[in-house]
């Protein structure tokens, strides 16, 4: 999907110099926001049953499904809720803003309101995925628009020699330029919005970046990309609560958070893979007779909660198959371990054909979590099955 992402935007100049626009990217755009927003397009248009409705960012969070997920992960209030508003037009419209300029979605202005329209549905697939498809594209997208703008080697510098001077240096040059040639609102927005820049380019260059405004103490980390990254201290304490209270509430509101990101990523994971393979059993044994209707964890979420949302740890099976084979006598606590070996090898098969929605890398870490055994990311797929084979032989 890489080479796809980079083809389709050699399609366009994204020079900031031109655009006049520095927001191409802002403060509301992280990895697992814009994976949501564009989640929650797609369930929207899908709902609407029409790929070029228009549709603005209020539309995207009045939906119901934005609504429901938004305020349980991220914490957020009800969308009906005026006082929320502001808040909810920088959450939605700011990624939704990115995926204009990267010419994912097509923006238009009627009167005061801003409509998008979605240009290319494969890479807003892709990102809506999960958060590292999101992180890829938003480091080819950087790059890309850091290219155009003639401004990439002072990032570039940076990287090579990744020391306090050098940040110093491409902050400021990075400053000077964003203000020469966009209208953007002073010193403090073009900082802001540097972070969002810097940072997810040292990320996947395993660098350090930016905190605070300085030069990183460390490597920038994934979590660090993340919007909803909370965690009980960032709860703010009711003057009316004592200590002890606060802590239980505030540690029981990130774990209810966590809960309902588990619930949404299985979810949207459990769809995925419904919608990708058309009620068809990806195992065609005797049994895949009919529609397939269950989506079967290979290794069960119980004992490997580390892949539970993971695509490539989900297989398409008839209601037969998933109750008689998968689990024996439709016990739900047992797995047939001759039966997740076959259904290894049609995941296998699933990802080398569809491999612009699975990962081979991912498949490799499920398999690596699920057996205990390394595999190299360089393994073809037919060796990779004839491994599988022996382990499960020996076993």
């Amino acid at each position: 999907m890489t080479n796809i992402i980079k083809d389709y935007f050699n399609n366009f100049d994204f020079d900031i110099k031109v655009t006049k626009n520095a927001r191409f990217m802002d403060q509301k755009v992280t990895p697992d926001v814009m994976c949501m927003i564009a989640d929650c397009v797609l369930n929207f248009i899908e709902t609407k049953n029409d790929e070029n409705i228009k549709f603005s960012s209020t539309d995207i969070w009045k939906h119901e499904y934005s609504n429901t997920n938004i305020k349980e992960i991220f914490g957020k209030t009800d969308v009906s809720n005026k006082k929320a508003k502001n808040e909810y037009d920088k959450f939605f419209q700011q990624p939704l803003k990115a995926l204009a300029y990267a010419k994912i979605l097509k923006e238009e202005k009627q009167g005061n309101k801003i409509y998008f329209t979605v240009l290319n549905l494969d890479i807003l697939e892709y990102i809506a995925i999960k958060e590292r498809n999101t992180l890829n594209f938003l480091d080819i997208y950087l790059k890309k628009v850091l290219e155009d703008s003639h401004i990439w080697h002072l990032f570039e510098n940076f990287f090579i020699n990744n020391t306090k001077d050098n940040f110093t240096s491409l902050k400021s040059e990075y400053e000077k330029f964003i203000i020469l040639h966009t209208p953007i609102n002073g010193e403090t927005e073009v900082r802001r919005i540097f972070t969002k820049v810097l940072n997810p380019l040292a990320f996947k260059r395993q660098k350090r970046g930016t905190s605070g405004g300085f030069f990183s103490k460390d490597i920038i980390s994934n979590d660090v990309l993340m919007y909803n990254r909370k965690n009980w201290r960032d709860i703010t304490k009711n003057k009316s609560e004592t200590r002890e209270e606060y802590e239980i509430r505030a540690k029981l509101e990130v774990q209810q958070s966590k809960d309902a990101y588990v619930k949404y990523t299985i979810n949207k994971a459990t769809n995925i893979v419904r919608k990708l393979h058309s009620s068809i059993s990806e195992i065609q044994d005797d049994l895949a007779i009919g529609e397939a209707t269950q989506v079967h964890h290979i290794f069960m979420k119980s004992d490997y909660p580390q892949i539970e949302s993971y695509i490539e740890n989900l297989i398409l099976l008839t209601a037969t198959q998933h109750n008689t084979k998968a689990h024996p006598n439709n016990n739900t606590r047992v797995i047939n371990k001759d039966y997740q070996l076959l259904c290894l090898l049609a995941k296998s098969d699933s990802i080398e054909k569809y491999y612009n929605t699975y990962s081979k890398e991912d498949f490799l870490f499920v398999l690596k979590i699920g057996l205990n055994e390394e595999f190299s990311n360089n393994i073809e797929f037919g060796e990779l099955k004839e491994k599988l084979i022996t382990l499960y032989n020996v076993a």
